[in-house]
Parts: structure tokens; C-alpha cells; sequence
């Protein structure tokens, strides 16, 4: 195909890692971001194989690994009796050499820290304060601005804006997100002994309550600055309409209740001075059927959106940024490579977001009856074989091709 005029409207992680991929490719790439300054959202993630992979084809994989947590098991508990009700492990998916991919907990502001930097090196266009609020479609694309100015004109679109997208109109098969009962409140925090420093540990109360630790290694705000404390991520589900309830209960009620669930948690519930240093997280489930338009594609977010349950949010975004522009390279035309990006990625985003959807009442809803289930029939699950490599494979982001050639 001949070198492309492409515009990335949103700089995270998906729409930074497109442009870097596109940029190797020889096609001319422009970002535009709606904030003044392109700045990462939330707290920690975890980094698996299959996202791992994406930033290795980058050349990145060492800079991210330098900064973020190994993580090698994925644990949690009842509150109550304390038996284990979910126990996943790296090491299920060992090859014949005992050879395995662990995840990564990183802060989010390192993967952007990393990749922003990466783009800035190679001298890519980035337009800040540029909220994109509309499409024109033709012979060629153009982007709208909400202040009414219009872009260039570009052979290609890539919406990169998240769950929130206001170009998902122009999809072929348009779906907008469905609002999911519970969100989490997220902080970042310094890390404390006491914890598993390589693993996810989360502590439940049937399904209305769920308190997690993640160790997420260091938020470095330039990479050149180096150093840092070891960071964690701690996180508290709820529903988004409670939040007030529960801050005019007041702080100090709020912490008790957590403790009250998992004493252990006083370790980093004393490093939360108020409410403002929490951040509320509201999640929907959408899954676009074909992730594309007339002369636009849609990754991350914009393409599909869900809880956080299986970790897959970031690591699918990478996944989509690597299979778009393998799908740019190997067409004659745009319109091909459109079609090639939505069969590339068709089954293992479909897969995902179904075993997402299916797993989030289990941890996060008001059923009693389901997480019954979870608390009897996960633990004996995770240990009798092939169970373990199941799981492990399901977690990772390896239970299928993550892209059909």
C-alpha cells in the first residue's frame, strides 16, 4: 500500500502505540488529544504476555519491565472463613523447556510515561487541547473539533478516545456501552510489607464487596528521573451512585468497614488522608461487531469496553494497535485493510469480552447464588488439571490466537 496521511484521535496507551507502529511503517501520523497536556487516567494494571508482546515488537518491553512488578499469581479470599476462592498461577502455562510469561503490575502513568516518550523520540506530530467532537467522511476523512475548526484531510482515521467516543456513529455496526452496576475506587499508594510483592491479592464478601492489592512497581513521571518508591495499587468496588452515601458516612466509617473485611488493609488504608485521593472508576460492556467505518478503525476502548475483571483492557489495546497496522501493511487499499483488522481480531475480542461479561456478576453484583458458586466450585477448579492451565491461559490473554493472520 502506498504511505498513508493518518490522524490517531486520543493519546493512551492504544492510540500512542498505533502511532509508533505506523510511524515505523513510513505512513505520516498525526495525534490529536483533548487535554492540554496528554496525561495518563487511573491507578494500576497488569501488563500480560500477549500486551508484553506488542510493547516487545516495539523495542520497549525492557523499559516497561525496568519500571513495574512481576506478578506470578493472581489470590483471593473470603473475607469471612478465609479459604481460598480463586488461586491462578503463571506457572500453569510452563512449555516443555519449564519456560513461562508472567504478568506485569505497572502504574498506568509508567505505560504512558514510556510510550509517550517513545513518540516524542521519533518526532510524531501530537496536537493537544484538540477534543475531537465529529467525522466527515468522503474520498478522504476529516476530523471536527468541538470549538467548530476542521483537520486536513487523511487517508485514515484510528479512534483511540476511549469508551467514551463520540465517533462510534460512524461504526458499521455502532454499539454504545451498557452502564455495569459496580465501579471501584482506585489510589495509588506507597507499597507495604506484609503483602506478596508478585501477586494480585483480593479479598471478597460475596459479591457486593471486593478489596484488592496490586503491587504495580514505580511511577516514574519522565523516564530520565529513574528511581521511585515501590507503588501499589489498592482498590474497593462499589456502585458508582453509593459513592456520596458512603463519603457523608465519613472517612474514618468508611476505613473501619474495610478492616472489617481485611485487617491487613489498615497497611495502606492509613496512607488515604480523604476521599480526594481516591479516584471513582465506572464501568460498561459494549464489543463493536465489526471495530470499523468509512475510512476509520477503532481500537481499545472505543472498540470494546468492560470491567476489569479479567485484566484485559490495556493488554487489547496493544493488541489492536499491533494488528491494525499488520493489517495496513499486508492490503492493497484502505478499505481492505479495514476488513483484515476486523478478522484479524474478531475472535479473541469476542471471546474476551463474553468470558468478561460472564465472569463479573461472580465478583461484582448484588447475587448471592453466584458467588456461591465462585466460592465453591473456583478453588476446586483451580486444582485439578487441565484447570489450572485453563485458567492461567484465560488470565493471560492466551486462550486463542490473540490475531488471525
Amino acid at each position: 500500500m502506498r504511505k498513508l496521511d493518518i490522524a490517531i484521535a486520543g493519546a493512551g496507551p492504544a492510540g500512542l502505540a498505533s502511532a509508533l507502529f505506523l510511524h515505523r511503517a513510513g505512513h505520516r501520523v498525526t495525534v490529536f488529544e483533548r487535554f492540554d497536556a496528554p496525561k495518563p487516567l487511573g491507578s494500576g494494571l497488569i501488563l500480560q504476555p500477549t500486551g508484553l508482546a506488542v510493547l516487545a515488537r516495539l523495542g520497549l518491553r525492557g523499559k516497561i519491565e525496568a519500571l513495574g512488578s512481576r506478578i506470578e499469581r493472581l489470590y483471593g479470599a473470603d473475607a469471612k472463613s478465609g479459604r481460598t476462592v480463586l488461586d491462578v498461577r503463571y506457572d500453569a502455562l510452563k512449555d516443555r523447556s519449564g519456560r513461562f510469561e508472567t504478568g506485569l503490575g505497572v502504574h498506568r502513568a509508567a505505560l504512558f510515561g514510556v510510550l509517550h516518550h517513545a513518540v516524542a523520540e521519533a518526532g510524531i506530530a501530537v496536537e493537544t487541547a484538540r477534543p475531537v467532537g465529529e467525522l466527515e467522511t468522503g474520498t478522504q476523512a476529516r476530523l471536527v473539533f468541538e470549538d467548530g475548526t476542521r483537520s486536513a484531510a487523511f487517508d485514515l482515521v484510528i479512534d483511540a478516545t476511549g469508551a467514551r467516543s463520540r465517533l462510534r456513529g460512524h461504526c458499521r455496526t455502532p454499539a454504545e456501552p451498557r452502564p455495569l452496576a459496580y465501579g471501584a475506587w482506585w489510589a495509588s499508594l506507597p507499597w507495604q510489607e506484609g503483602f506478596d510483592a508478585h501477586a494480585l491479592e483480593q479479598r471478597y464478601r460475596h459479591a457486593s464487596v471486593m478489596i484488592g492489592v496490586l503491587p504495580i512497581g514505580r511511577m516514574a513521571p519522565a523516564l530520565e528521573e529513574g528511581g521511585g518508591e515501590p507503588m501499589a495499587a489498592f482498590f474497593w468496588s462499589l456502585k458508582p451512585d453509593l459513592a456520596e452515601t458512603v463519603k457523608a458516612r465519613g472517612l474514618a466509617a468508611w476505613k473501619d468497614e474495610v478492616r472489617g473485611h481485611w485487617p491487613a488493609a489498615a497497611a495502606h488504608l492509613d496512607n488515604i488522608g480523604s476521599f480526594d485521593e481516591l479516584t471513582l472508576a465506572r464501568y460498561g460492556h459494549h464489543t463493536l461487531t465489526l471495530p470499523a467505518g468509512n475510512g476509520i478503525a477503532f481500537i481499545g476502548d472505543s472498540a470494546h469496553s468492560t470491567s476489569p475483571q479479567l485484566g484485559q483492557g490495556a493488554n487489547m489495546a496493544l493488541l489492536d494497535a499491533a494488528a491494525l497496522v499488520d493489517a495496513v501493511e499486508a492490503s492493497a487499499d484502505v478499505e481492505a485493510a479495514l476488513a483484515a483488522y476486523c478478522r484479524m481480531r474478531r475472535w479473541h475480542v469476542r471471546i474476551f469480552q463474553m468470558a468478561s461479561r460472564a465472569f463479573t456478576p461472580f465478583y461484582q453484583s448484588d447475587s448471592r447464588a453466584l458467588p456461591f458458586l465462585r466460592d465453591t466450585l473456583v478453588a476446586t477448579v483451580a486444582r485439578v488439571p487441565p484447570g489450572p492451565r485453563l485458567l492461567a491461559k484465560l488470565v493471560s490473554g492466551t486462550l486463542v490466537t490473540p490475531a488471525r493472520r
